[in-house]
């Protein structure tokens, strides 16, 4: 995607429906259906229900934020605009992370699926005990990862206008597999036998949510907030494509889920001992195989390759305008935001983020199952100023120009951020952990950055960010001490686990928008790209600096 696309306004609404639409089709579908009917058994249904019914509350939240904010990158730059540039930073850091993570993830799934391929060689890729990636896997996924990013360094303008046609691709291939599993022998009986419909109970249900591949599949909705800001009418192109995308998406991947549940042979399933024992390293391909419909196999094959790449098109745009975006806020180095003169890509950015999915690929990329749930309870994480946002906004920014305002916004937002909690905490222990002590890393960065800008009162810069701390602190402290369903020590009860993740979520909305609206009363919060270039342009007041200016 052009770098420069924010100044460009050339975006049509079609356009980027098949963004989201492209996003939400990456490697998720290929491997969604396989790992949540491992979890949950038939019972995924219910999870794809309400991964989608999430992410609708979450995407509606940063429809009224991004389209009265249309900043390419913008979902690291509300925290700032609402908090101040702490907040800012550790909430942008969190969507960094889970953005320029999906770059490595998308690799490893098309190598995953290569091991399907006939070649002697392919069967090497895959470690057949443990479903992941040998260390000539790793070296084919590493080559993937620098390949796909490369051909958005030198040719992404280009891949931007061939993304519609590849999107089409994409979701003819997963139609395809569903007519053709379906017609193959659909097995009504596998929805009730081997423990019945929810054979791991309903709190593998919940966990499916985040843990399977859902959330990670439906995140594609992220795309459409960061690169709507290019759209010829934000306001209504941001809203109508998010729920073009979503609804869309549901729709497929449970044609696909229910697709797969009927399709695998009765005897396969009780040979396996139930769902739990259905492990397939490429699902789909895998299971047309067993099937013998070989046309389907070289379809999917071939989908692995085209699924992943496109997804990566929005996913290498995204992580560069965050970086940018990080950049302008002082937190990360200047010359990160800097765009080549021809290409106009954000090359250093890209770098960064290069270097960064090398290093996850390395270190705990080794297959798609087990990145997917850091990458989705990361996801959640970035999500959290969405809903925040919108109240703050509402009671310290009256006069914003809405061009979509989120109806009953007092009961949804606080009831979006509860939601949110939960599906952190459903992430299990320790994913938690894991991504609570990633994302809360900032917050010493941003100390040092404040101090050697001079910043002498960094008590006060801090205020408006202590209730995210206390938030990640607190839902890390009851997942480790929860529920053994969701990985806990089993020091709390199930259900009671729930409520407290719920009512503590609760507090701390309202503390996070009385913090908000303390930091704008104390002129912490930063920047108002629109209003305060508004203010400026009429020559009234020079527009403001507050970001890392000394206090």
């Amino acid at each position: 995607m052009d770098m420069s696309a924010a100044n460009k306004k050339g975006l049509s609404l079609f356009a980027l429906v098949m963004i989201g639409i492209g996003s939400i089709f990456g490697s998720g579908w290929l491997f969604g259906a396989g790992t949540a009917a491992q979890v949950a058994g038939p019972a995924a249904l219910v999870a794809w229900v309400i991964g989608a019914v999430f992410i609708g509350m979450i995407a509606m939240s940063y429809a009224e934020v991004g389209a009265a904010y249309p900043i390419p990158g913008g979902m690291a730059r509300y925290g700032s605009i609402s908090h101040g540039p702490v907040l800012g930073f550790v909430t942008g850091w969190a969507v960094w992370i889970a953005v320029a993570s999906l770059i490595p993830i998308e690799s490893i799934a098309a190598t995953q699926y290569m091991s399907s391929w006939s070649f002697g060689w392919a069967a090497d890729l895959v470690d057949a005990q443990s479903h992941q990636l040998t260390g000539f896997g790793m070296a084919v996924a590493l080559v993937l990862t620098v390949l796909l990013w490369l051909s958005c360094y030198w040719s992404v303008q280009l891949l931007a206008k061939i993304n519609s046609l590849l999107t089409l691709v994409k979701f003819a291939i997963p139609v395809l597999a569903v007519v053709a599993l379906i017609a193959s022998g659909f097995h009504t009986s596998n929805f009730t036998a081997h423990g019945g419909f929810a054979p791991n109970g309903w709190t593998a249900v919940l966990t499916a949510v985040t843990t399977s591949g859902v959330v990670f599949a439906f995140n594609g909705f992220q795309a459409v907030v960061n690169l709507g800001g290019a759209a010829k009418n934000p306001g209504r192109a941001i809203p109508v494509a998010l729920v073009g995308a979503l609804a869309l998406g549901l729709v497929i991947y449970l044609a696909l889920q229910a697709a797969f549940l009927g399709s695998v042979p009765p005897e396969h399933l009780a040979q396996a001992g139930g769902w739990s024992g259905v492990n397939f390293n490429s699902p789909f391909a895998e299971l047309a195989k067993l099937l013998m419909i070989h046309w389907v196999v070289v379809m999917l094959q071939f989908g692995a390759f085209i699924s992943p790449a496109g997804s990566n098109i929005a996913n290498v745009a995204s992580a560069a305008y965050m970086v940018q975006n990080l950049s302008e806020t002082g937190f990360f180095p200047k010359r990160l935001a800097r765009t080549h003169p021809v290409y106009g890509t954000a090359r250093p950015a890209m770098w960064m983020n290069l270097g960064f999915s090398v290093l996850l690929l390395v270190t705990v990329g080794h297959s798609w199952k087990t990145l997917a749930p850091i990458i989705s309870a990361a996801m959640v994480i970035s999500y959290l100023i969405g809903p925040v946002a919108v109240g703050v906004f509402r009671r310290t920014k009256p006069g914003l120009p809405r061009p979509f305002r989120l109806p009953a916004a007092r009961i949804l937002c606080p009831l979006t951020f509860v939601f949110a909690a939960c599906a952190l905490y459903w992430s299990k222990w320790p994913n938690t952990g894991i991504v609570t002590a990633l994302t809360l890393l900032a917050a010493p960065i941003a100390a040092l950055v404040l101090s050697r800008k001079g910043e002498r009162n960094l008590a006060q810069q801090f205020a408006p960010a202590w209730w995210i701390v206390f938030f990640l602190g607190s839902l890390s402290l009851l997942s480790w001490l929860g529920s053994a369903d969701f990985g806990g020590r089993g020091a709390i009860p199930g259900g009671v686990d729930i409520a407290l993740v719920a009512a503590m979520a609760l507090g701390t909305y309202f503390w996070a928008v009385r913090a908000g609206v303390r930091a704008h009363r104390a002129g912490l919060a930063g920047p108002d790209p629109l209003l305060d270039a508004d203010t400026a342009a009429r020559g009234d007041v020079p527009a403001p600096e507050r970001e890392l200016t000394p206090a």
